[in-house]
């Protein structure tokens, strides 16, 4: 896994290419795919966007390339600030690296990473696609809020644990190969003194024992 902050911006970035893509067509096909079609009078979620002109968001309608890149750079954001160092320390709070298994670590940082970030890009979805031509209302916008958290967190959990964290850690795993093949070499050439200095006491206090016999 990272263990520098150029990996860790890496893993993040392959982490929401994947996750920002896969909500954009959770939101405009699963959500709301069925309320674009009879809109629009259409027999696909795409040709409905098309006839429209786009995907709503902030007041304006915006093509589909354009919504992916706005949510990609504030999930990528999000993500660096908060989402990546927030759920490691909250992890770690409940199991000790050391002792626990790596995947058990890892499930605790996922489940970590989605109770911060799907309330948090929500709530941001919230702002960004908030029906404006109806006016401003707090209370409709905290609703709103309510509704996307919801409808998101399901199916980010789910996702983040049996597909995204698994592809994204196998395509980190080739990315990183060499280093993380260094990084094990160095260990298993560090556990035998580990070993050595254990055994260093033991044996000074059977000299110790012969001397005074």
């Amino acid at each position: 896994m990272p263990r520098n902050q150029f990996q860790r911006m890496v893993f993040a970035f392959l982490t929401v290419v994947v996750t920002v893509h896969a909500y954009v067509f959770y939101s405009l096909y699963v959500v709301n795919g069925s309320t674009l079609m009879s809109v629009n009078e259409t027999n696909s979620v795409l040709d409905a966007i098309n006839k429209q002109g786009g995907v709503y968001m902030l007041g304006g309608m915006f093509p589909i390339w354009t919504v992916v890149l706005i949510e990609f750079c504030l999930a990528y954001l999000l993500e660096l600030v908060m989402g990546s160092p927030c759920s490691f320390k909250l992890a770690v709070r409940v199991f000790n690296p050391r002792e626990t298994h790596p995947v058990l670590f890892e499930t605790a940082i996922i489940c970590a990473t989605v109770g911060l970030m799907c309330p948090a890009m929500s709530f941001i979805a919230a702002f960004l696609y908030y029906p404006y031509y109806e006016g401003f209302n707090i209370l409709t916008l905290l609703a709103n809020w309510l509704k996307l958290v919801c409808f998101n967190f399901p199916f980010a959990f789910f996702t983040q644990l049996f597909f995204i964290q698994p592809l994204i850690r196998k395509v980190f795993k080739l990315l990183f190969r060499k280093d993380i093949a260094n990084r094990k070499q160095m260990q298993a050439e560090e556990q035998p003194q580990e070993e050595t200095i254990k055994e260093i006491p033991t044996e000074e206090i059977e000299e110790e024992t012969v001397a005074t016999a």
